[in-house]
């Protein structure tokens, strides 16, 4: 698959690269909209304390306690959970060039995620083409610790030196370098580039 014969194989973030803008922003803003509470409220409550599900600390339903609390939102937790799934914005780009991914290379996922959004994505089908998928709140480390990077590592079953890991953040690169991965930093505004680097770091054509 390379000039030397080594295989490569590729890892990615989820949001921001499979979607696009982030979810955050976008969820906070579709509740504070159906509630009628202003946005800045919600997101001073829900960014300082989403770390708690990022980490596994505390289930979705106790999150959005908390924040319906601090923020005044009366939206019983049963409309919550759809509307906060519903944030999320596919970027069909990256999943079109995931499907295209010839089968001897493997792919992997790390994603700071939340408890319901990685059960949700695990149900997607398109999900299926990973071979393995690796959660911050199920692992109870995020991105840029290096213990989500060794993670991946023991998932993907290959050394790190042969997987390219993509994330839109440039901290989450420089962690993954630093732990041993060649990083490709993403921007959905430019996916033709990407593909076209990603093709290069694995020696073969990317649909």
């Amino acid at each position: 698959m390379t000039a030397a014969g080594q295989e490569r194989h590729v890892a990615f973030d989820w949001g921001g690269v499979f979607t696009v803008g982030t979810f955050d922003g976008r969820s906070t803003q579709n509740l504070a909209e159906r509630a009628g509470v202003p946005v800045d409220r919600v997101r001073e409550s829900y960014f300082r304390h989403v770390r708690q599900l990022e980490v596994g600390a505390w289930s979705l339903p106790q999150f959005y306690d908390v924040l319906a609390q601090e923020t005044g939102v009366t939206l019983p937790y049963e409309a919550f959970e759809p509307l906060y799934l519903g944030s999320i914005h596919d970027n069909g780009p990256m999943y079109a060039t995931l499907q295209g991914l010839p089968r001897a290379v493997r792919v992997g996922l790390l994603s700071n995620n939340y408890p319901v959004v990685s059960d949700h994505l695990r149900r997607d089908a398109r999900f299926a083409r990973f071979d393995a998928l690796v959660f911050s709140n199920e692992l109870g480390h995020k991105k840029p610790a290096p213990e989500a990077f060794a993670a991946l590592e023991v998932a993907m079953g290959v050394p790190a030196g042969q997987v390219a890991f993509v994330d839109d953040v440039q901290e989450n690169i420089d962690a993954a370098r630093a732990s041993g991965f060649h990083g490709l930093l993403y921007s959905h505004e430019h996916h033709d580039r990407f593909r076209a680097e990603l093709a290069g770091w694995l020696g073969v054509p990317v649909p």
